[in-house]
């Protein structure tokens, strides 16, 4: 199969997803979302989806806005871990569960820690998340150090 740049081929479907991702990014800060868990949302979705560009970029970009090395570190295992709010909990189920709609929630939380609009922008940052994942999957971005 030939490997196929797709923002390049469509450049006008990219700049769409761009303008979707920055209006879920939106979304999340209107429903008072912090913008670390923004970021580790994006990574937990990369990680699901196995998106080495993804993971890399928004890891760098989560700990510029100060989140820690040691959340980064464990976010793999969050539902085992004390280093996530109960809202950041239920906002990882969220991510999860729409990231991944045919399996049952592997840790299901408590979303009550979520208002209705968390809940939607949680929901519309994964489903951005997991398109960016599969445009840079297929487009095989270079990750290199």
């Amino acid at each position: 199969m030939t490997t196929v740049n797709l923002g390049k081929q469509h450049a006008a479907a990219y700049q769409r997803l761009t303008d979707l991702s920055a209006e879920a990014a939106t979304a999340m800060e209107k429903a008072g979302l912090s913008a670390g868990l923004t970021e580790l949302i994006r990574i937990r979705v990369s990680q699901l989806n196995g998106c080495a560009f993804c993971l890399r970029m928004h890891t760098r970009d989560a700990l510029a806005k100060g989140e820690t090395p040691d959340r980064v570190a464990v976010l793999a295992a969050w539902w085992e871990s004390q280093y996530f709010t109960d809202q950041e909990r239920a906002a990882l189920a969220v991510a999860e569960r729409v990231n991944d709609i045919a399996l049952t929630p592997r840790h299901p939380e408590d979303e009550s820690a979520l208002t209705d609009e968390q809940v939607s922008a949680v929901s519309w940052l994964a489903i951005v998340m997991g398109a960016w994942n599969r445009v840079a999957i297929t487009s095989h971005y270079p990750v290199a150090p």
